[in-house]
């Protein structure tokens, strides 16, 4: 397994945490970390499947609170796990979306709020 903190391709098992999961040793950065460490799941006592139904239903549009209610989780274990997958996406997107080149860019809603408030727009020279 690579090294979570520094990169380096050899660690080495060093035990079990009292959790189950299994630790590791980097010798490059003298370091020991867990396999779910740098996830979604470090440092929470939520299993992954009440991660993935807030998740789920904070996509489908419900309200924190009511997530909250609907899976008995705490109003900020709710919005703690929506805010660490928000951080967690946002680095996925920016290491993976570069240098994107477009020809047009749709802006419906925009021109439709524009239209809505044409005397408050300036023209553009």
């Amino acid at each position: 397994m690579e090294c979570r903190l520094c990169g380096y391709p050899k660690t080495h098992k060093h035990g079990k945490m009292s959790n189950g999961h299994q630790r590791y040793f980097c010798p490059e950065c003298k370091q020991t970390f867990s396999e779910n460490f740098d996830t979604l799941y470090y440092w929470r006592r939520v299993s992954p499947e009440q991660v993935q139904q807030v998740l789920q239903a904070h996509s489908e549009g419900s309200s924190l609170r009511g997530i909250s209610r609907i899976t008995g989780l705490a109003y900020n274990t709710v919005v703690s796990i929506v805010r660490s997958a928000s951080n967690k996406a946002q680095l996925v997107h920016n290491e993976q979306v570069e240098a994107v080149s477009t020809s047009e860019v749709s802006a419906d809603e925009m021109w439709s709020f524009v239209q809505k408030n044409r005397s408050s727009v300036s023209p553009v020279n």
